[in-house]
């Protein structure tokens, strides 16, 4: 990175850190700044601001609403109407009830992001063939008068089910969205096929409550300060940024917490925590958590009193009615059924982690009180995926890690009293039908493939193909779906989906199979309310700050034309435009909080900026371990549920009742590894959000996309660093330079997610797209993606 880039995204004018800066304060007034954009037009704009620096820059605190998890404070710096800098808040402006986190290297990159040639400008019909990427520019009466006739065509021959909406994750952080608006306009006018599934954590919500009868099983972070150990089993809270997690992290660690990183690489998290790195292969986490609790069982190290007054399915005195014998986890752990006890020596063979390894961290976990296992979402976006977060589970019930102070009940570890914001009310979908996200090309390829026991809802069958797509700021519909190459070929038949929009702030690979391509507005375009998830419980003005330049709208403003010529525009807009839905939101949050005299009204949250619910510490289940006779579980029995009686009815092996390993397809123990023998994972980089910012040339010089290949691996190939190699499977090919380093398990290949698909005439992609690997297998249960399931072979280009 260059000294001059890095000057500019991390350090003020004065070439000082932005920890360091230094504001000139002023009352928080209302100003008037012209507004000029590129195509002469001049607007007048109010904006109000909480600094003037000494230049006559208003510094305006605002927050992105893209999927991020940090929701950071971002100062923007505007002058003559435009965004000149980002600065961040200042080290002493925290507030530890609720901290609030400084932007990191890619919220200081937001204004390249903003300001990049490369950004669309005009609305845009398809001349060529899809994916081709070929367009010509067209005014936007016609692009509006294209779509309000294309839904009226198409849902009149197909009807309303052949209506899709696709992953939109760019947007996911605000409260108000062209995604949201856009079902809004569908309901008013019949309806649309909408998916279920997270593809960021739907698996482990989906199986989660068969231990606990609820999904959220975390606890504010503020209980576990004083946690002498914390096991971070493939979370990586430094580079995915969840909310505040990394403020308090670091604070436990400087108060002496120990932690302990398990994850077949190692991520800046373990860099910047571990005490302890334990890298596994992956698939086999539920291996080495058999292998942790055979050693806490066997030795007498797990909390018996908290068994038996709380637990279902331990041993065979603590079963539920009509299951035979040896279904309990201590007879599975002792090899009552199978013959095979699972002692580390069994699982050292399977997850390539020493034995005694094994025995000090189950030790550990069982000795030290409380303690803490946080499970990130990544092992759960495994085939195996349900079985390893359900594993998590067994394991914080066994030692009474639940339902206390510093502890963590594991699993999905949503936070139960966190606050956030409602949206709109979009009204009823007159269409019951639901898919699951990993349907949606089957749905488009033929509907009749999508059935209940794939994952259908509500229905028998589909009665239409998906005939139209709308992808509003995402890249899900072809560069984040799994199996980018069939997703590609699918919807360049124009036989199969025949109408394609994408509205996007730049021509990502999904906009190139649109048949529209509209140029969005960025968050400092437009109106809106930033809203966290993970652990924070906050929420942040995301303000118009300068007028979009070219002909950018944002959805809401072209969604309505749409909505006025398909003769509903006073139902969708409810008289409101888009500054004034925010402030009917804010009214309305605040009318559901009556007993938060603070809650801001519209106008006091233009002056504050923000809120912050400062809510009590929350820890999950205490009220249910403290008085469980007036409050048990929610689960049938009433108990934690370790071996489940509702998975054992299904009768699948895919889904044992007792979650416990099961070699997986791709795994390592997988057949095709004669062919394919180096596992491959993701994870969320330092520099973008999923594929959001990708194409920041300050973020790009950040962090190369490069392949991370153990030594041993890259010496059996003659690959150094730097060598152009290419990863390929039966399901495509990727060439990408080679990193050697020590920081990733020998059998494991990996590289950062989100890169752009670029492919050549071959088909060969040279972004370093994983997806070009990926598959579309779901899983069992919750009919979820398992993407990071793969099997690959590397070579020298």
């Amino acid at each position: 990175m260059s000294t001059n880039t890095i000057n500019e995204a991390l350090h003020d004018n004065e070439g000082l850190p932005l920890s360091r800066r230094h504001f000139v304060q002023a009352s928080v007034a209302l100003v008037s700044l012209p507004f000029i954009s590129s195509n002469a037009q001049s607007q007048t704009t109010q904006i109000p601001i909480t600094n003037v620096l000494d230049d006559g820059s208003q510094v305006v605190t605002t927050c992105s609403t893209f999927d991020c998890g940090g929701k950071c404070d971002i100062r923007a710096h505007v002058k003559d109407g435009v965004v000149t800098r980002i600065t961040t808040r200042p080290d002493n402006e925290l507030d530890e009830a609720m901290p609030i986190m400084r932007a990191c290297v890619r919220g200081r990159g937001y204004r390249k992001f903003v300001y990049d040639a490369e950004r669309l400008k005009y609305p845009m019909k398809r001349i060529g063939k899809r994916g081709e990427g070929k367009f010509e520019r067209i005014t936007w009466d016609e692009a509006t008068t294209l779509i309000a006739d294309n839904i009226t065509r198409l849902t009149e021959k197909h009807g309303a089910a052949s209506r899709f909406l696709t992953v939109n994750t760019a947007v996911t952080g605000g409260i108000f969205s062209g995604d949201t608006m856009m079902k809004k306009l569908f309901n008013l006018t019949g309806g649309y096929l909408p998916y279920y599934h997270s593809v960021s954590l739907g698996n482990t919500v989906k199986v989660t409550p068969y231990t606990y009868g609820i999904a959220k099983t975390g606890s504010s972070l503020d209980t576990l300060e004083n946690t002498p150990l914390v096991i971070l089993w493939g979370h990586n809270p430094n580079e995915t940024v969840f909310g505040h997690t990394n403020h308090y992290f670091q604070k436990m660690k400087n108060n002496g917490t120990k932690f302990i990183v398990v994850d077949p690489r190692y991520s800046d998290t373990a860099q910047s925590l571990a005490d302890q790195w334990v890298p596994l292969l992956p698939t086999t986490d539920n291996a080495l958590l058999d292998s942790m609790m055979y050693v806490i069982v066997s030795e007498n190290l797990h909390d018996k009193p908290f068994i038996d007054k709380y637990v279902v399915g331990f041993d065979e005195q603590h079963m539920p009615e009509g299951v035979p014998e040896n279904e309990s986890l201590v007879a599975y752990l002792m090899g009552k059924k199978d013959g095979i006890a699972k002692t580390p020596e069994w699982a050292e063979k399977i997850t390539k982690v020493p034995a005694n390894t094994i025995r000090q961290l189950a030790r550990e976990y069982a000795m030290t009180k409380p303690a803490a296992l946080i499970q990130g979402w990544g092992p759960q976006r495994h085939i195996c995926g349900e079985r390893s977060a359900r594993g998590t589970t067994l394991l914080a019930a066994i030692t009474g890690n639940v339902g206390k102070r510093g502890a963590w009940a594991a699993g999905y570890g949503g936070i139960g009293n966190r606050q956030s914001m409602y949206g709109p009310d979009i009204g009823e979908n007159p269409i019951k039908a639901q898919i699951s996200i990993m349907n949606w090309m089957q749905a488009a390829e033929d509907a009749s493939q999508v059935r209940p026991e794939d994952g259908l809802l509500g229905v028998e069958q589909l009665d239409s193909n998906i005939k139209m797509i709308f992808s509003l700021a995402g890249n899900y519909l072809v560069n984040q779906n799994p199996d980018v190459n069939a997703a590609a070929k699918l919807l360049a038949d124009e036989s199969k989906v025949e109408f394609i929009v994408s509205s996007d702030l730049y021509l990502s690979p999904s906009a190139k199979y649109a048949d529209l391509v509209l140029p969005e507005t960025s968050f400092m375009e437009r109106w809106n309310i930033g809203d966290t998830w993970g652990t924070g419980s906050y929420f942040i003005l995301s303000e118009k700050v300068i007028e979009p330049d070219f002909e950018r709208r944002s959805d809401y403003d072209w969604i309505t034309d749409v909505a006025e010529k398909m003769g509903v525009r006073d139902a969708f807009t409810e008289g409101r435009s888009e500054k004034q839905w925010i402030e009917y939101l804010v009214g309305m949050n605040k009318a559901r909080f009556p007993d938060r005299a603070d809650f801001p009204t519209f106008d006091q949250l233009q002056k504050t900026r923000r809120y912050l619910f400062k809510d009590t510490d929350f820890i999950a289940f205490e009220e249910n371990i403290r008085d469980f006779e007036n409050n048990p579980f929610p689960t049938p029995s009433g108990k934690i549920e370790i071996f489940s009686k509702r998975l054992y009815d299904m009768n699948n092996p895919d889904i044992p009742a007792l979650s416990h390993y099961v070699a997986a397809i791709e795994g390592p123990e997988d057949q095709l590894t004669a062919t394919y023998p180096l596992q491959m994972l993701t994870w969320k980089g330092k520099n973008r959000a999923n594929s959001t910012q990708y194409s920041n040339p300050v973020l790009q010089e950040v962090q190369q996309q490069e392949l991370w290949i153990n030594p041993i691996d890259a010496q059996q190939r003659k690959i150094k660093t730097g060598d152009m190699v290419r990863i390929h499977n039966d399901r495509g090919i990727s060439q990408i330079p080679a990193l050697v380093t020590k920081r990733i398990i020998p059998g494991v290949v990996g590289m950062q997610s989100g890169a752009w698909w670029n492919p050549d005439k071959e088909g060969v992609d040279h972004g370093g797209c994983p997806n070009v690997l990926t598959s579309t297998r779901m899983t069992p249960l919750a009919h979820g993606n398992s993407h990071l399931t793969v099997l690959v072979e590397v070579t020298k280009a």
